[in-house]
């Protein structure tokens, strides 16, 4: 089963994303959770870490395994903003259509 949490702080801005475990819903290359996760958490972090205002340290020391932490000045506030709300729907929309292999977790700071 894939674990995903996203940690927004107050302000409902994107500051961790954490992302552990493996479907199973198909063998290895092909399972299209996996796929669907991967690809929203990989264009998560690409399109932040290329971003001006917006520092992104990642860690994917495994396949299963990903932890993503972002700071931001006034510059990227709007845009991390944006890309957290993507991920988070897109997380979330996987984990609703295949609750047994997806489980999302939303936190908020205060």
């Amino acid at each position: 089963m894939i674990e995903a949490e996203v940690i927004l702080d107050k302000y409902g801005i994107l500051r961790k994303c954490s992302i552990q475990g493996h479907a199973n819903a198909g063998k290895t290359g092909n399972d299209i959770v996996c796929a669907a996760v991967s690809v929203l958490t990989r264009t998560a972090v690409s399109v932040l870490s290329e971003r001006k205002g917006i520092s992104i340290r990642c860690d994917a020391p495994e396949p299963g395994f990903l932890d993503m932490e972002a700071e931001y000045t006034d510059e990227g506030k709007e845009f991390l903003s944006t890309v957290g709300v993507f991920l988070v729907q897109g997380i979330e929309s996987v984990a609703m259509e295949y609750p047994q292999y997806c489980k999302f977790k939303l936190l908020r700071r205060t």
